[in-house]
């Protein structure tokens, strides 16, 4: 539209000066700078045309295919009268180049000739014999303006100056130079480009935070931090840290009674439990198989409270199950077995592909055989981890007695009974807008 423009302009112009009027208006003359703007050329040469410099071939006839009817009887020899509504048919023929984006009468010439052609212009058939343009190809009010400018009876044909305001409105939101308007829409794709990046880069940021998180579900935070920086993980020894194992009594034979699905409802609402309350404490959850859970605290950052951490916990694990209903089985009385032992430990992360940060050491044996050689609702202590228990005086322990170990012989263990700290429990969860608490976390204080 900006070099429809140009041409209006400059012709707009042209009839306004000393020239008053173009005579060869054809695309050809029609150029274009190297800031794409459109200026007209070969006007106001006539005099300086003779007839013997044109030979009647072809390319003479095709010239005529810009000419209006009426002129054409006229336009036997180059230099003979022009008119300004003659100047307004050729542009006519100009917009059809435009929008077929081919030369004069592009569709018809597959199939007609030149002189036929102009026959049948210069025979001011009804309707007047123009070139054919599909409506599709351009909008209605170029289509429109163009018939108005070819139209047969000369008076019918609008003056520059009108063309000029008609284009301009068909105009309105458009540059009216070539190069403004790219430079326009370059602006628009650099503005739409950067909005892009930018959401893109916020898309990007929210996956990394997602997966930074889920790291730091998987491993400790250090150890996540210290992998995404892209460091390797060195295994690290701890003097001293406390351990806890449990396990589902009875859970193979409760599995023989439940579907598959029920016992995954059953273990994620169970473990949910769990990981809400110990969430409350200073531990870290090492692993969940099958139906055990272990738990340490005293790593990977190292306290001198790791084994009050684990006491504690261990209490308020042990009350939420007291109170915790299975959904398929409401009647069951769910029972677990917990073991409690610390000592020296080796730690570090194994794998690539999945990492798994593990602890080594006889310490991890050692709670585990604690955990199974213990009895269900009970929190079975080993003589180590009791030594650590009684420094803060205020756990309350039961001798088990001598018990028999696999692999550890006879040891002297102990039974955790509860805690005189004036309020150890945590905080209530949020009810449910039935007014429930799905995962009630108790853990009474003694003597309450």
């Amino acid at each position: 539209m900006s070099l429809i423009h140009d041409i209006v302009k400059g012709m707009a112009y042209l009839h306004n000066s000393d020239v008053q009027v173009h005579g060869k208006l054809r695309s050809c003359n029609c150029l274009i700078d190297g800031r794409f703007v459109l200026k007209i050329s070969d006007f106001g040469l006539r005099s300086l045309t003779t007839p013997s410099e044109f030979v009647k071939d072809q390319n003479y006839f095709n010239k005529f295919l810009w000419i209006a009817p009426e002129l054409l009887p006229l336009t036997v020899l180059p230099g003979n009268p022009a008119t300004q509504k003659g100047d307004v048919y050729s542009f006519a023929i100009i917009l059809e180049e435009i929008v077929v984006r081919g030369g004069p009468y592009e569709m018809i010439r597959q199939f007609m000739d030149v002189q036929n052609i102009l026959n049948r212009v210069e025979a001011h058939e009804s309707p007047p014999f123009r070139p054919f343009v599909v409506q599709r190809d351009c909008p209605p009010d170029v289509l429109d303006l163009m018939e108005k400018c070819w139209a047969d009876n000369p008076e019918d044909r609008p003056a520059f100056a009108t063309i000029r305001s008609t284009v301009r409105l068909i105009m309105k939101g458009f540059c009216e130079n070539l190069m403004d308007d790219l430079l326009r829409r370059m602006e628009q794709y650099a503005n739409n480009l950067e909005s892009l990046v930018e959401e893109k880069t916020e898309q990007l940021s929210m996956e990394k935070r997602r997966t930074e998180e889920l790291l730091y579900q998987v491993l400790p935070r250090p150890v996540a931090t210290q992998l995404l920086a892209g460091e390797m993980v060195q295994p690290e020894q701890f003097e001293c840290v406390t351990i806890y194992f449990s396990d589902i009594v009875g859970f193979t034979a409760l599995c023989a009674e439940s579907g598959p699905m029920e016992v995954v409802a059953f273990l994620n609402d169970l473990y949910s439990t769990f990981d809400r309350i110990i969430g409350f404490y200073d531990v870290y959850k090492v692993e969940t198989i099958g139906d055990a859970y272990m738990v340490v605290s005293g790593l990977p950052e190292r306290n001198d409270d790791h084994a009050r951490e684990i006491g504690l916990m261990s209490l308020a694990i042990l009350d939420a199950v007291k109170s915790f209903t299975i959904r398929h089985k409401p009647d069951y009385q769910l029972k677990i077995r917990i073991g409690i032992h610390a000592g020296p430990v080796c730690a570090g992360v194994v794998g690539q592909k999945m990492p798994h940060y593990c602890l080594f050491g006889d310490t991890v044996n050692t709670a585990s055989r604690m955990e199974s050689g213990g009895l269900p609702l009970k929190i079975h202590v080993s003589s180590a981890a009791k030594i650590i228990f009684d420094k803060f005086g205020t756990f309350e322990m039961e001798l088990r007695g001598e018990v028999e170990l696999k692999g550890k012989g006879t040891v002297t263990t102990y039974w955790l009974l509860g805690c005189t700290e004036p309020d150890p429990r945590p905080p209530t969860p949020q009810k449910t807008n039935n007014g429930e608490v799905p995962f009630p976390i108790l853990f009474p204080a003694i003597g309450k």
